[in-house]
């Protein structure tokens, strides 16, 4: 069993681990900060911009509907993962043409939810 003390944020944590073998590497930070930073831009396709799921999850609202006029940062859907609601919003104003998930359903990640026109 070996103690390891870990900061992140400026917070220091003590960690217990059981079986450990120790290599020696290295982190660049910067090109860790600069991959979460980036967040997956929606696809868009000849019929629109294509709102996909961010990780797998229940549908617990849909708050559009085909027809809808949305503006960017319009909620289109609630999303619950891991005992979380998460806000699925419109990536850019425009006319939603279709609809792909329903209340209830479960979706995994990147599952077409919304498309936007």
């Amino acid at each position: 069993m070996k103690i390891y003390k870990v900061k992140v944020n400026g917070k220091v944590y003590e960690v217990e681990l059981e079986s450990v073998s120790e290599v020696q590497g290295s982190i660049k930070a910067d090109a860790l900060k600069a991959e979460a930073a980036a967040p997956t831009a929606p696809v868009a396709t000849g019929a629109g911009v294509e709102v996909k799921a961010p990780m797998q999850g229940k549908i617990l609202d849909v708050k559009v509907k085909v027809g809808d006029a949305v503006k960017k940062g319009a909620v289109l859907a609630i999303l619950e993962a891991m005992k979380l609601e998460n806000e699925i919003v419109a990536p850019q104003d425009g006319t939603v043409t279709a609809v792909v998930v329903n209340k209830d359903q479960t979706v995994n990640n990147n599952d077409l939810l919304v498309v936007i026109g």
